[in-house]
């Protein structure tokens, strides 16, 4: 197998506004190891890493805040408007990202870790893992809940949900799918028991 964990690890993605940051904290409330892709992608640019270097020599200091942070956002358009700075950007993040990644699930002490993100079968991280779990939900309430949450315009979120694998591509490549169109407790109800699931296959 191409996996090169130790680790029994179970890959969580789910499109924008689909709930898997409440299935992730839900599992993390059984004491699993959740490794967060988004934080990974904060972690390698912070102040002190050779990457946010490489990135101020490439595009210049002015993409810098005053305290010497990356200026996110600045860096989100300047690279979403031009597809080689794009390329070069993931081209030097990806590696960081994944060797974090892969630190910390092979770190993990909880009888199975989780990996959570958006894109997991796009940056090809499924196979990394021994199951793959999607949580899933019908676009008009990805739509609602993230316009909701994050004061997005439908056109931001739709442009978002454009840029991620279509929830049918996702269907087809996961093994576990919760349909999340209820309530927070019928989601807890499905987690609880994949949990189970995912102790007996750490297990065996």
């Amino acid at each position: 197998s191409e996996n090169p964990l130790s680790q029994t690890s179970i890959g969580l993605t789910g499109g924008i506004g689909s709930g898997k940051t409440a299935a992730a904290d839900h599992f993390a409330s059984f004491g699993i190891a959740v490794v967060d892709a988004d934080l990974a992608s904060r972690a390698v640019v912070e102040p002190g890493q050779p990457a946010l270097s490489d990135i101020a020599t490439h595009f210049g200091a002015d993409i810098l805040q005053a305290d010497g942070s990356l200026d996110r956002t600045k860096l989100r358009h300047l690279v979403f408007a031009d597809q080689a700075q794009r390329k070069w950007l993931q081209s030097l993040l990806h590696p960081l990202i994944n060797a974090y990644l892969r630190d910390n699930l092979q770190a993990a002490t909880s009888p199975y870790a989780l990996l959570v993100n958006p894109l997991l079968f796009e940056t090809q991280q499924h196979r990394w893992c021994s199951r793959t779990l999607l949580i899933d939900a019908p676009e008009e309430a990805q739509l609602d809940r993230t316009m909701a949450r994050d004061q997005n315009t439908r056109e931001q979120v739709e442009n978002i949900m454009q840029a991620q694998a279509s929830r049918s591509q996702r269907q087809a490549l996961a093994d576990d799918i919760v349909l999340n169109d209820k309530d927070l407790s019928h989601l807890h109800a499905e987690v609880d028991a994949l949990h189970q699931a995912y102790l007996e296959l750490a297990a065996s």
